[in-house]
């Protein structure tokens, strides 16, 4: 099996992050996103991953370099009562989905959590996205919100359902 390590992104990082979230907007599976975002838009959600609080990591195989996929944590609903809940997002190359990096992701995700601070993750996924969705669940994530028909793509209504952990 091949092993992948991740590291807290940097700046540099930033257009390869960029990239491999872009490459998924066409498929009107994984992100709201209708167009191709640019690296400058991305700059204050870049700022916000404060590795001590909210990191964002880059996923790279073995001992290649190369960005092969992304972890972030996120802020729910910006209030500090909140502060122990952190919204979990994974993003994967198109080369390298399906090949164990989500799983990989999502366990080290799941790990870190104690040391942010964090109690409980969510991931908000597309009720049509069911590869993500069969992820999370292998790893306890229970439905906690089921929100139908909240998103227009392309014309056609999607549901997005929020999954949830308690991990400390």
């Amino acid at each position: 099996m091949t092993k992948f390590r991740h590291r807290i992104a940097t700046l540099d990082d930033l257009p390869a992050i960029v990239a491999i979230y872009n490459s998924t907007i066409a498929s009107r599976e994984v992100t709201a996103d209708t167009e191709p975002v640019s690296v400058e838009s991305r700059l204050p959600w870049f700022r916000e991953h404060q590795p001590e609080r909210r990191p964002l990591w880059v996923i790279e195989e073995g001992e290649r370099d190369g960005i092969i996929g992304w972890i972030s944590y996120s802020n729910f609903y910006g209030r500090p009562a909140y502060s122990g809940t952190a919204e979990v997002s994974i993003y994967i190359h198109e080369d390298w989905r399906g090949k164990g990096i989500g799983r990989y992701a999502l366990q080290e995700a799941i790990d870190f959590a104690p040391q942010v601070n964090v109690h409980t993750m969510l991931g908000f996924i597309f009720g049509h996205n069911k590869p993500s969705l069969a992820l999370f669940e292998k790893f306890g994530f229970e439905t906690w919100a089921h929100l139908p028909r909240v998103a227009n793509l392309d014309g056609v209504e999607r549901d997005l359902i929020i999954l949830g952990k308690r991990v400390a």
